[in-house]
């Protein structure tokens, strides 16, 4: 199938046609892969608006100035409570009027994988996300420059304890690994030497401070260019090698393109070429991605896996609700990922390591949670039965239609849409309690229907 994707057809801009339409299909696509899943609102008005105009208002999006936020953030510094910054950011996640950016400070944060197990200060957390939400679709060279000198950093892969003369060579090995290089491209010796050029970075009183005194001012060899050098030129001559544009450009398609659709070294050409000759520009990188015939073609649509971040608020989201995200947190960390506390320098596996029999039935359960009202710990405010009512979808084929509509913009087999409807009918029948209204059995109905949505397997798809 690669072999059929021409690279430069790939990153031409997408142009709708007859046999590449702008639908409904394609909207939804770019709000999940962009996003966090689109609201009924904007997939009707995607759908008038076109491409072009549609993924300039992701690039661009709202005012991010939110005092609530501002404030929790304060409260979360002084009580030092990881917990809450998970919450606080599930909040941001759910409510931005920047979902895009939002979306890649995720993909940054899995990047630079820092987990608040060992860093224990969720201010020095707090901290870094603002790192990597201000750099999300900016300039991943100065990104990585700020995050060799971030607290959480400093402190996550041990940058702070190393001393002239007894250097660490965790952070050193990790930039040409993981953050810039991969695996292949340097030698222990590149990591040894790197290693003195991180030399005398220490916290004091909470902040990051350099001490000459500690660091090796010595001459050092890394990666074949000579001289006496410190951290920040180790970052330069990383991003000088010639694989640096390919190991972030690679891992931006397997986050924006497709997990199983491979993209060869030819794929990756222009993207890298790119990436390079603009110094490293990585919004500019987004934009390419978002707007290209390969982003909407047929052979990577659904060809990602949702994380639990992107199932619980592509439901949330969609349900236009407010949720308690202290209880969400706690859910999606039953799940496997929980924010701020990645699992290890690798971050999360991702794909097909998101699902086995057990997270599936929790993905079932806190959809359930997420459509019931009765015993609901995330309150009653995403309720679908009030959303069909709120534009006007009566009827069992309309509810049923609207609900595929929304989720999975109608792209179901027939016969899982046939068993939705029989589904409909038969609950006609079913015994509710005596008690209950009519309103009442027939807002029951309308929850389990879209709880039966959410089961689906192409729900499980991004």
């Amino acid at each position: 199938m690669t072999e059929a994707i021409d690279p430069r057809w790939a990153w031409e801009p997408y142009q709708p046609s007859a046999g590449s339409p702008w639908d409904i299909k394609k909207v939804g696509h770019l709000y999940r892969r962009a996003g966090f899943g689109a609201t009924w609102p904007e997939l009707e008005e995607g759908l008038k608006t076109g491409p072009q105009r549609t993924i300039d208002l992701l690039l661009k999006g709202g005012s991010t100035s939110d005092p609530l936020t501002a404030q929790m953030e304060q409260s979360i510094i002084q009580a030092n409570n990881g917990q809450q910054a998970r919450a606080w950011w599930l909040y941001r996640m759910l409510n931005s009027a920047h979902p895009l950016r939002e979306k890649l400070t995720l993909f940054w944060h899995n990047h630079f994988a820092t987990s608040n197990a060992k860093v224990n200060n969720a201010g020095f957390m707090l901290g870094q996300y603002d790192l990597l939400y201000r750099h999300a679709l900016g300039n991943f060279r100065q990104l990585l420059q700020e995050i060799s000198e971030d607290r959480a950093m400093l402190v996550w892969l041990d940058t702070s304890q190393s001393k002239k003369g007894m250097p660490n060579e965790n952070y050193a090995r990790e930039l040409m690994e993981l953050f810039s290089l991969g695996i292949g491209n340097y030698t222990e010796a590149d990591i040894r030497e790197a290693a003195r050029a991180f030399t005398g970075w220490e916290i004091q009183a909470g902040k990051a401070v350099f001490s000459p005194k500690q660091h090796d001012a010595g001459v050092k060899t890394v990666l074949g260019q000579k001289g006496a050098w410190a951290g920040k030129d180790i970052v330069r001559i990383c991003l000088e090698q010639k694989s640096a544009p390919y190991f972030i450009t690679g891992k931006l398609y397997r986050f924006l393109i497709s997990e199983s659709v491979p993209a060869p070294r030819e794929l990756l050409e222009p993207l890298a070429s790119q990436f390079r000759d603009s110094d490293y520009n990585f919004g500019a990188l987004v934009e390419t991605m978002l707007r290209s015939n390969l982003f909407f073609a047929p052979a990577v649509y659904r060809t990602r896996i949702k994380s639990p971040v992107e199932f619980a608020l592509g439901i949330a989201r969609a349900l236009e609700g407010r949720i308690g995200t202290t209880s969400l947190g706690l859910k999606l960390e039953e799940l496997g990922q929980n924010l701020f506390y990645p699992p290890s320098v690798k971050g999360w596996d991702g794909g097909a390591a998101w699902l086995n029999g057990q997270t599936l039935l929790l993905r079932q359960n806190l959809a359930l949670d997420l459509t019931s009202t009765e015993n609901n710990q995330f309150g009653r405010r995403t309720d679908p039965a009030a959303l069909a009512r709120k534009y006007a979808k009566q009827g069992d084929k309309e509810v049923v239609s609207f609900f595929l509509r929304l989720f999975l913009q109608g792209d179901v087999p027939a016969d899982a849409r046939a068993k939705l409807a029989s589904y409909q009918q038969q609950a006609r029948g079913h015994s509710y309690p005596v008690y209950w209204t009519k309103e009442d059995v027939d807002n029951h109905r309308v929850r389990t229907l879209c709880h039966l949505v959410l089961t689906l397997p192409e729900f499980q798809l991004n």
